[in-house]
C-alpha cells in the first residue's frame, strides 16, 4: 500500500521560509516523477515543483528562484524548501508521485503566510 505523509507546514511571517516533507511508503520515490501542489479554497490545485525520476526539475513561475524541489533516495522522501514566503503562497500544500501509471497523493499540509 502507497502512502504519502506529508509535514512541515505551519504559520510563518512574509519572507520566512519553510521546509516541507513527504515521507513515502510502499513505493520508492526515484523510481516515480513527483510533484509538490497546492490548492486555495474555490482554486484549482496547481503544480509548484516537480522533479522527474533523473532529478529535472521545474517551478511554476510564480515560485521559481524562491522554492526548491528535492529528494532524499536515502531516507525515501521529497522535500520542498520554500524561501521568501509571500502572503500568496498560502495554501494547502501536497505530494504528489506518478508510478507505474498511478497517481498517489498525500493528505496535504497546510502553509500560511501572514503577519
Amino acid at each position: 500500500q502507497v502512502q504519502l505523509v506529508e509535514s512541515g507546514g505551519g504559520l510563518v511571517q512574509p519572507g520566512g521560509s519553510l521546509r516541507l516533507s513527504c515521507a513515502a511508503s510502499g513505493i520508492m520515490l526515484r523510481a516515480g516523477a513527483m510533484g509538490w501542489y497546492r490548492q486555495t479554497p474555490g482554486k484549482q490545485r496547481e503544480v509548484v515543483a516537480s522533479i522527474t525520476t533523473g532529478g529535472s526539475t521545474k517551478y511554476a513561475v510564480s515560485v521559481k528562484g524562491r522554492f526548491t524541489i528535492s529528494r532524499d533516495n536515502a531516507k525515501n522522501t521529497g522535500n520542498l524548501q520554500m524561501t521568501s514566503l509571500k502572503p500568496e503562497d498560502t495554501a494547502v500544500y501536497y505530494c504528489n508521485v506518478v508510478w507505474a501509471g498511478y497517481d498517489y497523493w498525500g493528505q496535504g499540509t497546510q502553509v500560511t503566510v501572514s503577519s
